[in-house]
């Protein structure tokens, strides 16, 4: 078991942030000590935490890691990643069609 300072450490997650995920459970302690009240993480959260960071890197609301982490199959996931990938390739070319613009504007101001 792991205090939350320790796991903070280990996974990256600051105390706020994990905190905040127990708060609106979508990552709480293995046990909290009812004396002080202390917080203590074991194993399994850590990979929970890891997941919880790559999906928050790839741009997944609170909301949408609250709704993975409810479905503990996990069988969503992968759709889930999928969409996120694809939203993230419109964008990319959302941007690339903005800076042909920019090109084109900054060419046409040249000619004149």
């Amino acid at each position: 078991m792991y205090k939350i300072s320790e796991f903070a450490e280990m996974t990256g997650l600051s105390k706020e942030t994990l905190r905040y995920y127990s708060e609106v459970q979508l990552l709480e302690p293995a046990y909290i000590d009812p004396n002080n009240n202390y917080r203590y993480y074991d194993d399994g959260s850590y990979f929970l935490a890891i997941l919880l960071m790559k999906l928050r890197r790839f741009g997944f609301t609170i909301q949408e890691m609250i709704s993975v982490m409810k479905d503990e199959s996990f069988a969503n996931l992968e759709d889930l990643l999928k969409q996120k990938r694809n939203k993230i390739q419109m964008q990319i070319e959302d941007l690339r069609h903005q800076a042909e613009e920019i090109d084109d504007f900054l060419a046409s101001g040249k000619e004149e």
